[in-house]
């Protein structure tokens, strides 16, 4: 007599392995970017904090949503979304180099294009802006 637990069909012995490489994929996923996250700021720490003329040439919004469904006990369906923005502004140097970063809205909200002054900046890490008034450092 055969063991009724036993299955001699092809999904039960693929699930469990396709769901295995899912997971790895998954895990493998979420560590990469903890890594490099970790990665990024160490290498920041690493770098000196520069403070340099500049220019602040473009500006532009990420916003991404995300939306739940929720099953409650009564059989009711509650859907919630949520939106998250993120900010960036473009400097560009005497050089002519340009480089974006990613700042607070409130920052955002206070800078123009074409506004003038002094990055602070350490790595990829902004660090603030001090506009110029009238060709001199504001104070």
């Amino acid at each position: 007599m055969s063991d009724p637990f036993f299955m001699n069909d092809f999904m039960f012995q693929f699930a469990p392995v396709f769901i295995g490489i899912i997971f790895v994929i998954v895990i493998g996923s979420i560590l990469l970017t903890v890594f490099k996250g970790i990665g990024e700021w160490h290498q920041n720490e690493q770098s000196p904090k520069l403070s340099v003329p500049a220019i602040v040439k473009t500006k532009r919004t990420h916003v991404s949503k995300s939306s739940n469904m929720h099953h409650h006990h009564d059989q009711h369906i509650h859907n919630s979304s949520s939106t998250h923005t993120n900010y960036y502004v473009t400097f560009e140097f005497e050089s002519g180099d340009r480089s974006e970063f990613r700042v607070h809205g409130k920052e955002y909200g206070l800078l123009s294009d074409g506004d003038e002054g002094i990055l602070t900046f350490q790595g990829t890490r902004y660090l603030g802006f001090e506009r110029q008034k009238d060709g001199s450092p504001a104070s």
